[in-house]
């Protein structure tokens, strides 16, 4: 019957005439698969997440990768008073303001560096105008490609998650979140080792068209996480990614996943 019904649809409106149509219509899919919802976190589905996931645990630990300004991290301290959380922003400029939206809280500890696969410097890049923003990336072709801006630059100390979880104790880390640009697989094989061994319960990381610039697919995710359920983020709620397709997975365009442990899905 679906097939029947998609070859009367396309032997109907492949044409010119409805492009626009089938332009809306494909528009509208991608916002009802979770895909450019990125207006606010309520629209994104992180809000909803959050709340779910985080309410009623007894101190998680929380790893903000690419915290910017620090809204995130607030976010998760305001859903769950008892949370730790270490937010990482490596652009000098964003980090002063990171320190400064964070005040005197305890609970937030900002962490000027970059995460990547390896520990050292890194030149980061972002836009001339506006030193400091949302968009800074370690691709200058994120800069000048995408946002068809001119580039700044700076150098930033780099460390890895495995370094980070071995020099901080941490035996249990409930979510790390990854918003870098173009850089998320970068982040997660720097941490295979806390990976192989369970230290990760629930990662949530963002998949865009900066993933065509680092030349990272979908399929490298599930390949690098192969013990996790992955979903994509609806407003409301999650949903299951239950299997691999190129067509449906390879979709270079804002969207939260969330890679749930599998020992954590009855839990979470």
């Amino acid at each position: 019957m679906c097939s029947a019904l998609l070859r009367l649809y396309a032997s109907v409106f492949a044409r010119r005439r409805f492009h626009m149509w089938n332009t809306l219509l494909f528009e509208l899919g991608l916002r009802g698969l979770g895909i450019l919802n990125y207006q606010d976190r309520t629209i994104s589905g992180e809000v909803t997440f959050l709340r779910e996931y985080l309410q009623g645990k007894n101190s998680p630990v929380v790893l903000d990768v690419g915290a910017n300004e620090g809204s995130y991290s607030r976010e998760v301290v305001g859903i769950n008073s008892s949370a730790v959380v270490f937010a990482f922003e490596p652009h000098p400029r964003t980090f002063e303001r990171l320190v400064v939206n964070v005040g005197t809280s305890k609970k937030i500890r900002p962490v000027n560096c970059a995460v990547g696969d390896l520990s050292g410097r890194q030149k980061l890049f972002d836009r001339n105008s506006q030193c400091g923003t949302t968009h800074a990336s370690v691709f200058r072709e994120v800069i000048e490609g995408i946002h068809q801006v001119q580039v700044s630059e700076c150098e930033v100390d780099v460390i890895t998650l495995d370094e980070f979880i071995e020099d901080n104790r941490l035996a249990r880390v409930d979510l790390l979140k990854i918003d870098t640009e173009g850089y998320e697989l970068n982040v997660l094989k720097g941490g295979a080792k806390a990976i192989r061994a369970g230290i990760f319960k629930v990662i949530q990381f963002e998949f865009n068209e900066m993933n065509v610039v680092s030349r990272a697919f979908f399929k490298d995710f599930l390949e690098m996480l192969p013990q996790y359920q992955f979903h994509r983020m609806l407003p409301g709620e999650l949903q299951r990614i239950d299997r691999y397709s190129p067509r449906r997975c390879e979709l270079f365009a804002f969207q939260n996943i969330v890679a749930i442990l599998c020992e954590e899905r009855g839990r979470s």
